[in-house]
C-alpha cells in the first residue's frame, strides 16, 4: 500500500481505512539525496540503506520537513527506505535524472498490504476481495508469492546493526552457534513470532511471522515451519516451546511426534542473547526486561534478573509483584495499570491531571479488582512498569499499538536525560520496591515537571538499579558477564546508559546483533536450551 507522505489528508485515510491508528509508517524515498533532505544520516546509516538487504532504517527526522505528522506522530524518527525493486524505481521517477533535476521526487508511505492484525495479502483474487475497502486502485502481477515476508526494520548502534525485525533481506540466514547442535526445532513465542530450526553449527531463523492469535497468521507459522524444514532438510529429534500452557505455539508443538521441551520465557531470551555473542555454556547475569511472560510461579514475569547459562537458570532478583486490573486488556489502557499500582501501593493520584478525564466509576472498578483480587494476576513486568509512569506523567492514558506509551516517553525524555538525579527505590532480599519510585513521580507530577523530565529521571533510576543489582550479584558469584535481552532494551536511551554504566563498573556486557531483543529472538533460546536439556 502505497501513498502520499506529504499529504496529511491521505495518510489520514490511509490509517481510517487500515484500522492502524497510532504506529509509524514507513516511508520510502527514490534516493539518498532525497532521504537526507529529511532525515539525519551517517556513514553506517547510508551504507545499511544502500546495501543489498534494503531493511527499513529508523533516522532522526530533521525539524521543518513537509512530512505529513500522521506518517509518525510524536515521534522523533522515522522509518526510512529505499527502493528495492523495479517496480519502487518506477513509481519513484529514479530512473529519470532529467526529471529529478526538475522537481522533487515524490515520498511514500509504503505499507503492508494488509488490514491491520491481518497477514499480508499474497494472491491477487484474495487482494481484490479483502483490500477493496482499502485501496482506490490495484496494481496486479502474474508473478506468484508463496511466502510472506515483512521488510526488515533496524536501526544502528554505534557502529552495529540492531533489529527491530528480522525478515526481508536476512532471514533465514543462518546464525553460527557455538557448539554441534541436534535437529531441533523452536516454536517462538505468541507475539511477533519467528522460528527457529537448528542443525548441526547453524540456526536457522524463520522471517517475522506476526501475532499468533489470528488464524490466519498462524496458518502461514504452520506452512513456513513445514517449507523450511524441507529447504534445510530438518527432521526435528526435539520441539522447544515456550510453558506457557495457553500459547498457539505450545498447541503445535504438543502434536509433534517428537520430544518436547518447555522453555521459560526469559531464559530463552537471555540463552538467545549468548548465542547471538557466540558463548559457550557458561553462567552469565542476565538482564531480561518485557512485557509478559509465564513465570515458573504462574505470575507474569517481565522484570527478572537471572544467573542464566543454556543449561538452567536461577532468579536472583525481580521487580516487586503488583496487580494487573483486567489482565492482559490493561496492557491496552495504562491509566489502570498506573491506578492499580497506586491503589496496592497506598498511593494517592485522585488530584493528578490525567485523572481528570478518567470515568470515576471505571476507576472505582480498577480499585475494587485490586482490592478483592479479581481478574488482577501479579506482575513483575518491567513494560507495564513504564506504562504505569507514563501514565502518572500524562504521557499516554490508552495506547493504540504496542508499546507506544513507553516510546513516546522515551521521546520526550531524551533532552532531559544527561544530569537527571534517579528517584528513590528500595532493593530487598532480590525484589526491587516500587513505592518509593512511584511516590517520587507522582510529587514530580503535582510540582509540575514537565514528563520529559519525569520519563528522563525514570531511564536514571532503570540503569542504577539494574547496575546496582549486578554489582550484588557479582559481589556474591563472581560472575562479571552482563546480558541484556527482552523488548525493554530496544529502548535506545535505556540500553546506551545501562551499558556505558556496566562497562564503567568493568562489566563484560553482550546485547543482540544477529536477532532482536524482542520476541522475534526468543526462539534462537528455545532451541540451544532444548539442546542442553537432559
Amino acid at each position: 500500500m502505497a501513498c502520499d507522505a506529504t499529504n496529511e489528508n491521505a495518510v489520514n485515510e490511509l490509517r481510517r481505512r487500515k484500522g492502524r491508528a497510532g504506529k509509524p509508517f514507513a516511508v520510502m524515498f527514490a534516493n539518498l539525496t532525497t532521504l537526507k533532505r529529511y532525515c539525519e544520516v551517517n556513514e553506517e546509516e547510508a551504507a545499511l540503506l544502500t546495501g543489498h538487504e534494503k531493511p527499513i532504517v529508523l533516522l532522526k527526522i530533521k525539524a521543518k520537513t513537509n512530512i505529513a505528522h500522521f506518517v509518525a506522530p510524536d515521534m522523533d524518527t522515522l522509518g526510512a527506505m529505499l527502493p528495492y525493486t523495479p517496480l519502487h524505481h518506477l513509481l519513484l521517477d529514479q530512473a529519470d535524472e532529467k526529471l529529478q533535476a526538475q522537481y522533487a521526487p515524490p515520498v511514500l508511505v509504503m505499507t503492508s498490504g494488509n488490514f491491520s492484525e491481518e497477514p499480508i495479502a499474497i494472491d491477487n483474487e484474495d487482494a481484490l476481495e479483502r483490500l477493496a475497502p482499502l485501496a482506490d486502485a490495484f496494481l496486479l502481477h502474474d508473478r506468484d508469492i508463496h511466502v510472506r515476508c515483512d521488510d526488515s526494520v533496524a536501526r544502528v548502534d554505534g557502529e552495529e546493526l540492531v533489529f527491530l525485525r528480522r525478515a526481508r533481506g536476512y532471514a533465514p540466514y543462518p546464525v553460527s552457534l557455538p557448539f554441534d547442535s541436534r535437529p531441533t526445532l523452536a516454536v517462538g513465542g505468541e507475539l511477533k513470532n519467528t522460528f527457529c530450526l537448528t542443525r548441526d553449527r547453524y540456526a536457522f531463523l524463520s522471517q517475522h511471522i506476526g501475532d499468533m492469535e489470528n488464524a490466519e497468521v498462524y496458518e502461514s507459522f504452520e506452512k513456513n515451519v513445514e517449507q523450511l524444514s524441507h529447504l534445510f532438510r530438518v527432521e526435528p529429534e526435539i520441539v522447544a516451546h515456550d510453558m506457557h500452557p495457553g500459547y498457539f505455539t505450545t498447541t503445535f508443538a504438543e502434536r509433534l511426534n517428537v520430544r518436547r521441551v518447555p522453555v521459560q520465557h526469559h531464559h530463552a531470551h537471555i540463552a538467545a542473547c549468548m548465542a547471538d555473542n557466540k558463548l559457550d555454556n557458561r553462567k552469565v547475569i542476565g538482564l531480561s526486561f518485557d512485557g509478559t511472560g509465564y513465570g515458573t510461579d504462574g505470575a507474569i514475569w517481565g522484570g527478572e534478573v537471572l544467573l542464566a547459562s543454556y543449561a538452567d537458570f536461577e532468579r536472583v532478583a525481580h521487580l516487586q509483584y503488583l496487580p494487573l486490573p483486567g489482565g492482559d486488556s490493561a496492557t491496552r489502557h495504562p491509566w489502570r495499570i498506573a491506578v492499580g499500582y497506586a491503589e496496592a501501593l497506598g498511593l494517592e493520584l485522585n488530584d493528578l491531571p490525567f485523572m481528570q478525564a478518567l470515568d470515576a466509576k471505571a476507576v472505582e472498578i480498577v480499585r475494587q479488582q485490586v482490592r478483592k483480587e479479581l481478574n488482577a494476576p501479579r506482575t513483575s513486568s518491567m513494560g507495564r512498569l513504564f506504562d504505569a509512569v507514563a501514565s502518572l506523567g500524562g504521557v499516554r492514558s490508552d495506547v493504540s499499538y504496542e508499546a507506544q506509551a513507553a516510546i513516546e516517553l522515551e521521546v520526550l525524555s531524551k533532552q532531559f536525560v544527561n544530569g537527571a538525579a534517579p528517584y528513590p527505590y528500595q532493593i530487598k532480599d532480590g525484589i526491587v520496591l516500587l513505592g518509593d519510585l512511584l511516590q517520587g513521580v507522582i510529587d514530580d507530577v503535582r510540582s509540575n515537571q514537565p514528563a520529559g523530565l519525569i520519563g528522563a529521571r525514570f531511564h536514571q533510576t532503570l540503569c542504577a538499579m539494574a547496575v546496582d543489582i549486578c554489582k550484588s550479584t557479582r559481589n556474591d558469584t563472581g560472575i562479571n558477564e552482563v546480558a541484556l535481552s527482552g523488548g525493554v532494551w530496544q529502548n535506545q536511551t535505556l540500553l546506551t546508559l545501562t551499558r556505558e554504566r556496566l562497562s564503567n563498573g568493568n562489566f563484560v556486557v553482550y546485547s543482540h546483533n544477529q536477532t532482536p531483543a524482542n520476541d522475534g529472538g526468543l526462539a534462537l533460546g528455545q532451541a540451544v536450551i532444548a539442546n542442553y536439556s537432559s
